[in-house]
Protein backbone atom coordinates (compact mmCIF):
# COMPACT_ATOMS: atom_id res chain seq x y z
CA UNK A 1 0.00 0.00 0.00
CA UNK A 2 1.60 3.59 -1.01
CA UNK A 3 1.94 6.36 1.95
CA UNK A 4 -0.64 8.17 0.10
CA UNK A 5 -3.21 5.17 -0.73
CA UNK A 6 -6.36 4.66 1.29
CA UNK A 7 -7.61 1.25 2.69
CA UNK A 8 -8.84 -0.27 -0.08
CA UNK A 9 -13.05 -0.66 -0.54
CA UNK A 10 -15.73 1.76 -0.90
CA UNK A 11 -14.91 5.32 -1.54
CA UNK A 12 -14.86 7.43 1.65
CA UNK A 13 -15.34 11.07 2.00
CA UNK A 14 -11.73 12.28 3.06
CA UNK A 15 -9.75 10.13 -0.05
CA UNK A 16 -7.08 12.19 -1.04
CA UNK A 17 -6.60 14.20 1.77
CA UNK A 18 -3.15 14.19 3.30
CA UNK A 19 -3.07 14.81 7.42
CA UNK A 20 0.92 15.75 9.27
CA UNK A 21 0.17 14.90 12.94
CA UNK A 22 2.41 16.20 15.00
CA UNK A 23 -0.11 15.44 17.80
CA UNK A 24 0.54 13.04 21.28
CA UNK A 25 -1.37 11.99 24.11
CA UNK A 26 -5.68 12.86 23.32
CA UNK A 27 -7.00 15.57 22.26
CA UNK A 28 -5.25 15.67 18.76
CA UNK A 29 -4.96 11.71 18.39
CA UNK A 30 -8.21 11.30 19.00
CA UNK A 31 -9.21 14.33 15.99
CA UNK A 32 -7.03 12.20 13.39
CA UNK A 33 -8.69 9.32 14.40
CA UNK A 34 -12.02 10.32 13.46
CA UNK A 35 -10.67 11.93 9.93
CA UNK A 36 -8.64 8.50 9.33
CA UNK A 37 -11.43 6.26 9.24
CA UNK A 38 -13.13 8.58 6.77
CA UNK A 39 -10.13 7.84 4.60
CA UNK A 40 -7.87 10.63 4.86
CA UNK A 41 -4.00 9.74 4.63
CA UNK A 42 -2.85 10.85 8.50
CA UNK A 43 0.98 10.44 8.75
CA UNK A 44 2.12 10.25 12.39
CA UNK A 45 5.18 11.89 13.08
CA UNK A 46 6.95 10.92 16.35
CA UNK A 47 10.39 11.73 18.11
CA UNK A 48 12.93 8.33 17.72
CA UNK A 49 13.34 9.13 21.54
CA UNK A 50 10.37 7.30 22.43
CA UNK A 51 7.79 8.67 20.51
CA UNK A 52 4.17 9.96 21.11
CA UNK A 53 3.53 9.94 25.27
CA UNK A 54 0.45 7.64 24.93
CA UNK A 55 2.56 4.71 23.73
CA UNK A 56 3.67 4.37 27.88
CA UNK A 57 -0.61 4.79 29.28
CA UNK A 58 -1.11 1.87 30.79
CA UNK A 59 -1.70 -0.47 31.75
CA UNK A 60 -3.26 -2.31 29.80
CA UNK A 61 -0.66 -3.15 27.19
CA UNK A 62 -0.33 -5.64 24.42
CA UNK A 63 2.29 -6.89 24.12
CA UNK A 64 5.02 -3.45 25.15
CA UNK A 65 2.28 -0.95 23.48
CA UNK A 66 -0.82 0.40 25.83
CA UNK A 67 -4.18 -0.83 24.56
CA UNK A 68 -4.70 3.18 25.41
CA UNK A 69 -2.41 3.95 21.88
CA UNK A 70 -3.57 0.60 20.15
CA UNK A 71 -7.18 1.83 20.18
CA UNK A 72 -5.79 6.31 19.50
CA UNK A 73 -3.90 5.70 16.63
CA UNK A 74 -5.20 2.83 14.33
CA UNK A 75 -5.32 3.83 10.64
CA UNK A 76 -2.39 5.82 10.75
CA UNK A 77 1.38 5.76 9.12
CA UNK A 78 3.79 5.97 11.66
CA UNK A 79 7.33 8.30 10.47
CA UNK A 80 9.91 9.23 13.06
CA UNK A 81 11.88 12.05 12.38
CA UNK A 82 14.71 13.87 15.17
CA UNK A 83 13.27 17.58 14.62
CA UNK A 84 16.02 18.58 16.36
CA UNK A 85 18.47 18.51 13.22
CA UNK A 86 18.30 20.36 10.35
CA UNK A 87 18.31 17.46 8.20
CA UNK A 88 14.93 16.62 9.87
CA UNK A 89 13.70 19.88 10.12
CA UNK A 90 14.34 20.11 5.94
CA UNK A 91 12.48 16.97 5.66
CA UNK A 92 9.43 18.04 8.19
CA UNK A 93 9.03 20.86 6.02
CA UNK A 94 9.11 19.26 2.35
CA UNK A 95 6.55 17.00 4.00
CA UNK A 96 4.55 19.54 5.17
CA UNK A 97 4.72 20.61 1.57
CA UNK A 98 2.98 17.86 0.66
CA UNK A 99 -0.07 17.85 2.82
CA UNK A 100 -3.44 19.51 3.50
CA UNK A 101 -3.29 19.67 7.13
CA UNK A 102 -0.99 19.72 9.82
CA UNK A 103 -2.37 18.89 13.45
CA UNK A 104 -0.39 19.76 16.60
CA UNK A 105 -0.27 20.16 20.13
CA UNK A 106 2.97 21.09 21.68
CA UNK A 107 3.62 22.15 24.85
CA UNK A 108 0.29 21.75 26.58
CA UNK A 109 -0.73 24.34 28.69
CA UNK A 110 -3.41 21.97 30.80
CA UNK A 111 -4.57 18.35 31.35
CA UNK A 112 -8.26 16.97 31.28
CA UNK A 113 -8.61 17.41 34.74
CA UNK A 114 -7.22 21.24 35.06
CA UNK A 115 -9.42 22.23 32.67
CA UNK A 116 -12.81 20.72 34.34
CA UNK A 117 -12.25 22.83 36.82
CA UNK A 118 -11.42 25.95 34.99
CA UNK A 119 -14.49 25.60 32.62
CA UNK A 120 -16.69 25.30 35.89
CA UNK A 121 -17.57 21.87 34.46
CA UNK A 122 -16.41 19.94 37.31
CA UNK A 123 -18.61 22.37 39.82
CA UNK A 124 -20.88 20.76 38.17
CA UNK A 125 -20.86 17.49 38.82
CA UNK A 126 -20.56 15.59 41.61
CA UNK A 127 -23.08 14.62 44.50
CA UNK A 128 -25.81 16.63 45.92
CA UNK A 129 -23.99 16.65 49.07
CA UNK A 130 -20.94 18.83 47.75
CA UNK A 131 -18.37 16.14 46.61
CA UNK A 132 -17.10 17.16 43.22
CA UNK A 133 -15.85 14.42 41.13
CA UNK A 134 -13.73 14.16 37.58
CA UNK A 135 -15.56 13.14 34.34
CA UNK A 136 -15.54 9.53 34.02
CA UNK A 137 -13.40 9.83 30.81
CA UNK A 138 -11.32 12.67 29.59
CA UNK A 139 -14.46 14.87 28.27
CA UNK A 140 -12.14 17.87 27.89
CA UNK A 141 -9.85 16.35 25.44
CA UNK A 142 -11.85 14.04 23.65
CA UNK A 143 -14.69 17.74 23.29
CA UNK A 144 -11.27 19.36 21.82
CA UNK A 145 -10.57 16.71 19.63
CA UNK A 146 -14.32 16.75 18.24
CA UNK A 147 -13.87 20.64 17.53
CA UNK A 148 -10.71 20.18 16.09
CA UNK A 149 -12.08 17.73 13.27
CA UNK A 150 -14.96 19.97 12.75
CA UNK A 151 -12.85 23.10 12.87
CA UNK A 152 -10.42 21.52 9.77
CA UNK A 153 -13.66 20.33 7.90
CA UNK A 154 -14.95 23.72 7.72
CA UNK A 155 -11.30 24.94 7.16
CA UNK A 156 -11.17 22.47 3.97
CA UNK A 157 -14.12 23.31 2.96
CA UNK A 158 -13.31 27.52 2.84
CA UNK A 159 -9.89 26.39 0.72
CA UNK A 160 -12.52 24.36 -1.82
CA UNK A 161 -13.82 27.70 -2.37
CA UNK A 162 -11.34 30.20 -1.88
CA UNK A 163 -8.09 29.02 -2.44
CA UNK A 164 -6.84 30.13 0.75
CA UNK A 165 -5.62 27.77 3.49
CA UNK A 166 -5.70 29.42 7.20
CA UNK A 167 -5.28 28.58 11.20
CA UNK A 168 -7.79 26.38 12.85
CA UNK A 169 -7.41 27.35 16.82
CA UNK A 170 -8.90 24.80 18.70
CA UNK A 171 -8.75 25.71 23.12
CA UNK A 172 -10.33 22.68 25.44
CA UNK A 173 -11.44 25.78 27.70
CA UNK A 174 -13.33 27.00 24.20
CA UNK A 175 -14.73 23.84 23.83
CA UNK A 176 -15.96 22.94 27.59
CA UNK A 177 -17.83 25.77 27.39
CA UNK A 178 -19.33 25.67 24.21
CA UNK A 179 -20.25 22.31 25.40
CA UNK A 180 -21.94 23.62 28.30
CA UNK A 181 -24.18 26.06 26.21
CA UNK A 182 -26.97 25.08 27.78
CA UNK A 183 -25.94 24.97 31.40
CA UNK A 184 -24.33 28.34 30.80
CA UNK A 185 -27.19 29.52 29.80
CA UNK A 186 -29.39 28.81 32.52
CA UNK A 187 -26.85 30.56 34.74
CA UNK A 188 -27.38 33.58 32.36
CA UNK A 189 -30.45 33.89 32.38
CA UNK A 190 -31.11 33.24 35.80
CA UNK A 191 -27.91 34.38 37.87
CA UNK A 192 -28.16 31.70 39.84
CA UNK A 193 -24.82 29.75 39.71
CA UNK A 194 -25.84 25.88 39.45
CA UNK A 195 -24.49 23.04 41.85
CA UNK A 196 -23.79 19.13 41.23
CA UNK A 197 -27.38 17.62 41.04
CA UNK A 198 -25.85 13.56 41.15
CA UNK A 199 -27.70 12.40 38.39
CA UNK A 200 -30.69 14.52 38.19
CA UNK A 201 -31.26 17.46 35.56
CA UNK A 202 -31.87 20.68 36.58
CA UNK A 203 -34.13 21.72 34.33
CA UNK A 204 -36.61 18.48 34.04
CA UNK A 205 -37.70 16.20 36.78
CA UNK A 206 -38.47 13.38 37.00
CA UNK A 207 -34.62 12.69 34.77
CA UNK A 208 -32.32 10.93 37.38
CA UNK A 209 -30.83 6.92 38.38
CA UNK A 210 -33.20 5.28 41.01
CA UNK A 211 -32.30 1.81 42.83
CA UNK A 212 -34.64 -0.97 42.30
CA UNK A 213 -34.98 -4.13 44.63
CA UNK A 214 -31.69 -5.37 42.81
CA UNK A 215 -29.71 -2.60 40.93
CA UNK A 216 -29.72 1.01 39.75
CA UNK A 217 -31.52 2.29 36.19
CA UNK A 218 -32.19 5.30 34.69
CA UNK A 219 -35.52 7.42 33.58
CA UNK A 220 -36.47 10.43 31.55
CA UNK A 221 -39.66 12.13 31.67
CA UNK A 222 -39.30 15.13 29.33
CA UNK A 223 -42.72 15.89 28.61
CA UNK A 224 -46.36 16.69 30.12
CA UNK A 225 -47.49 13.65 28.13
CA UNK A 226 -44.73 11.32 29.16
CA UNK A 227 -45.51 12.34 32.97
CA UNK A 228 -49.18 11.36 32.58
CA UNK A 229 -48.29 7.64 30.94
CA UNK A 230 -45.12 7.79 33.65
CA UNK A 231 -47.73 8.08 36.77
CA UNK A 232 -49.90 5.51 35.38
CA UNK A 233 -47.31 2.68 34.56
CA UNK A 234 -46.27 2.39 38.03
CA UNK A 235 -49.72 2.69 39.86
CA UNK A 236 -49.19 6.06 40.99
CA UNK A 237 -52.06 8.25 39.19
CA UNK A 238 -52.52 9.79 42.79
CA UNK A 239 -49.32 11.73 42.18
CA UNK A 240 -51.03 13.47 39.14
CA UNK A 241 -53.23 15.60 40.83
CA UNK A 242 -50.70 16.59 43.37
CA UNK A 243 -50.00 20.14 42.99
CA UNK A 244 -46.39 20.51 43.70
CA UNK A 245 -46.26 18.06 40.71
CA UNK A 246 -48.95 19.29 38.26
CA UNK A 247 -46.37 20.66 35.73
CA UNK A 248 -42.49 20.28 35.11
CA UNK A 249 -41.80 23.68 36.74
CA UNK A 250 -43.30 22.51 39.61
CA UNK A 251 -41.49 19.52 39.92
CA UNK A 252 -38.12 20.97 39.76
CA UNK A 253 -38.98 23.33 42.78
CA UNK A 254 -40.53 20.17 44.56
CA UNK A 255 -37.45 17.65 43.18
CA UNK A 256 -36.81 16.08 46.53
CA UNK A 257 -40.22 15.44 47.69
CA UNK A 258 -41.08 13.92 44.42
CA UNK A 259 -37.64 12.15 44.51
CA UNK A 260 -38.36 10.43 48.02
CA UNK A 261 -41.84 9.32 46.80
CA UNK A 262 -40.09 7.58 43.49
CA UNK A 263 -37.33 5.89 45.22
CA UNK A 264 -39.87 4.50 47.68
CA UNK A 265 -41.60 2.93 44.99
CA UNK A 266 -38.56 1.71 42.75
CA UNK A 267 -37.26 0.05 45.89
CA UNK A 268 -40.48 -2.67 45.64
CA UNK A 269 -39.15 -4.54 42.41
CA UNK A 270 -36.42 -5.50 40.62
CA UNK A 271 -34.61 -3.51 38.00
CA UNK A 272 -35.41 -5.82 34.72
CA UNK A 273 -39.25 -5.61 35.97
CA UNK A 274 -39.22 -1.94 35.84
CA UNK A 275 -37.39 -1.81 32.43
CA UNK A 276 -39.73 -4.01 30.89
CA UNK A 277 -42.91 -1.72 32.22
CA UNK A 278 -41.57 1.40 32.01
CA UNK A 279 -40.48 0.40 28.00
CA UNK A 280 -43.52 -0.64 27.53
CA UNK A 281 -45.14 2.63 28.20
CA UNK A 282 -42.84 4.32 25.75
CA UNK A 283 -40.90 5.83 28.73
CA UNK A 284 -37.41 6.30 28.44
CA UNK A 285 -34.71 4.01 30.71
CA UNK A 286 -32.06 1.92 30.79
CA UNK A 287 -29.89 0.11 33.05
CA UNK A 288 -26.92 1.89 34.36
CA UNK A 289 -24.14 -0.85 32.13
CA UNK A 290 -21.24 -1.65 32.64
CA UNK A 291 -18.40 -1.40 30.29
CA UNK A 292 -18.37 -5.71 30.01
CA UNK A 293 -22.63 -5.26 29.37
CA UNK A 294 -22.27 -2.63 27.00
CA UNK A 295 -19.11 -4.61 24.78
CA UNK A 296 -21.76 -7.50 24.72
CA UNK A 297 -24.56 -5.59 23.61
CA UNK A 298 -26.53 -7.05 20.63
CA UNK A 299 -27.69 -3.32 19.67
CA UNK A 300 -23.42 -2.18 20.23
CA UNK A 301 -22.81 -5.43 17.85
CA UNK A 302 -25.21 -3.91 15.46
CA UNK A 303 -23.89 -0.31 15.12
CA UNK A 304 -20.37 -2.34 14.78
CA UNK A 305 -18.68 -0.37 17.45
CA UNK A 306 -16.40 -2.49 18.94
CA UNK A 307 -14.97 -4.10 15.45
CA UNK A 308 -11.85 -6.52 15.96
CA UNK A 309 -8.45 -5.37 13.69
CA UNK A 310 -5.97 -7.52 13.27
CA UNK A 311 -1.68 -6.49 14.25
CA UNK A 312 1.27 -8.80 13.25
CA UNK A 313 2.60 -7.87 16.58
CA UNK A 314 0.17 -8.21 18.93
CA UNK A 315 -2.86 -10.22 17.11
CA UNK A 316 -6.16 -9.69 16.87
CA UNK A 317 -7.73 -6.94 19.32
CA UNK A 318 -10.94 -4.93 19.49
CA UNK A 319 -11.06 -1.32 19.31
CA UNK A 320 -14.01 1.21 19.21
CA UNK A 321 -15.34 2.11 15.86
CA UNK A 322 -16.62 4.93 13.97
CA UNK A 323 -19.74 6.79 15.35
CA UNK A 324 -20.99 8.52 12.26
CA UNK A 325 -22.53 6.04 9.80
CA UNK A 326 -22.74 7.34 6.41
CA UNK A 327 -25.09 5.73 3.87
CA UNK A 328 -22.50 6.31 1.06
CA UNK A 329 -19.10 6.74 2.30
CA UNK A 330 -18.90 4.67 5.13
CA UNK A 331 -15.71 5.02 7.43
CA UNK A 332 -13.55 2.24 7.23
CA UNK A 333 -10.99 0.69 9.96
CA UNK A 334 -8.05 0.98 8.45
CA UNK A 335 -4.45 -0.73 9.36
CA UNK A 336 -3.60 -1.42 12.93
CA UNK A 337 -1.74 1.71 15.51
CA UNK A 338 1.66 1.81 14.30
CA UNK A 339 4.82 0.80 15.55
CA UNK A 340 7.50 3.90 16.13
CA UNK A 341 8.62 4.74 12.83
CA UNK A 342 7.10 2.02 11.11
CA UNK A 343 6.39 3.96 7.61
CA UNK A 344 8.96 5.99 7.75
CA UNK A 345 11.34 4.73 4.64
CA UNK A 346 8.05 4.07 2.95
CA UNK A 347 6.73 7.58 3.59
CA UNK A 348 9.80 9.32 2.75
CA UNK A 349 10.21 7.59 -0.66
CA UNK A 350 6.95 7.95 -2.34
CA UNK A 351 6.47 11.60 -1.15
CA UNK A 352 10.12 12.74 -0.49
CA UNK A 353 11.26 10.48 -3.31
CA UNK A 354 14.29 9.72 -0.90
CA UNK A 355 16.05 6.24 -1.95
CA UNK A 356 17.16 3.58 -0.10
CA UNK A 357 21.08 4.74 0.33
CA UNK A 358 20.03 8.55 1.13
CA UNK A 359 17.86 6.73 4.33
CA UNK A 360 20.42 4.35 5.22
CA UNK A 361 22.81 7.67 5.78
CA UNK A 362 20.12 9.49 7.66
CA UNK A 363 18.78 6.44 9.76
CA UNK A 364 23.06 5.56 10.71
CA UNK A 365 22.87 9.13 11.87
CA UNK A 366 19.76 9.42 14.01
CA UNK A 367 17.97 11.85 11.94
CA UNK A 368 15.14 9.08 11.02
CA UNK A 369 13.94 5.52 12.82
CA UNK A 370 14.17 3.00 12.43
CA UNK A 371 17.95 1.93 11.73
CA UNK A 372 17.09 -0.40 8.57
CA UNK A 373 14.03 -2.11 6.64
CA UNK A 374 11.20 -3.38 8.65
CA UNK A 375 11.37 -7.16 8.16
CA UNK A 376 8.34 -9.70 8.82
CA UNK A 377 7.96 -10.38 12.83
CA UNK A 378 10.48 -7.28 13.35
CA UNK A 379 7.12 -5.16 14.86
CA UNK A 380 7.22 -7.13 17.91
CA UNK A 381 10.69 -6.70 18.69
CA UNK A 382 10.41 -3.06 18.37
CA UNK A 383 8.20 -1.53 19.89
CA UNK A 384 4.30 -2.96 19.54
Amino acid sequence: MSAGDPVSGPAAALDGIRILDFSHALAGPYCTLLLSDFGASVFKLESPAGGDMGRGWGPPFAGEQSSFFLGLNRGKQGISIDLKTPEGIDLCLRLIDRMDVLVENFRPAAMDLIVECSSGFMSITGTEQGEQVRSGYAVADINAGLFSAIGILMALRARDLTGRGQYVDISMLDSMISAMSSNYMSYLGSGKVPRPLGAAFPTVVPYSVYNAKDRCFSLAVGSEKLWATFCRTIGREDIMADPRFETNARRVENRHALEEILQAVFGERDMADWIACLRAAGIPCSPVKNFEEVAQDSQTALRNMFPTIDCPAVGPHRVTGPPIKLSETPARIGRPAPALGEHTRGVLGELLGLDADAADDLAARGVIFPLARWRAGERAKTGI
